[in-house]
Parts: C-alpha cells; structure tokens; sequence
C-alpha cells in the first residue's frame, strides 16, 4: 500500500488522468449496456460522471493533504 501511496504522491497529474479516463470508458460501457442513448448523449453523460469522480477524489485528496500537513506541525503549547 506505500508503494502505490508514493507512486501516486509523485505522479499525481498522471493518476488523476488514468482515473479520468477509466471513469469515462467505464461509464460509456454501462450506458451502452443499460440505455437506449444516442452516442452524442452517452459521450456527454460519461463526461459528466467522470467529472463528478474526479472532483470526488480532489476533493479526498486535498482533506488528505490538509490532515497529513496538520498531523506533522510540531504542536503549541
């Protein structure tokens, strides 16, 4: 689990696309599967659904970020 912590630290612009990407082709899949859209509405939809993850994971990670640098600030007294 460090390893895929720290390959993701590093390469963060790159997760977040192959996350973008595999949400798009995961959600065009289902559509096609499940609906009787035209391809211009599928396309838009995946587009929508791949947004809202990753913005979802943004988010995830910047409270991550903001509780990982909080937890390593020496403490007041």
């Amino acid at each position: 689990m460090e390893a895929i912590q720290s390959w993701v630290s590093e390469h963060k612009l790159a997760s977040i696309g192959g996350l973008w990407a595999s949400a798009i082709g995961a959600s065009l899949a289902y559509s096609r599967a499940k609906s009787p859209l035209k391809p211009s509405l599928r396309l838009i939809h995946a587009r929508m659904h791949a947004q809202a993850l990753t913005l979802a994971v943004l988010s995830g990670a910047a409270v991550y970020h903001y509780y990982e640098q909080r937890s390593n600030e020496p403490r007041r007294n």
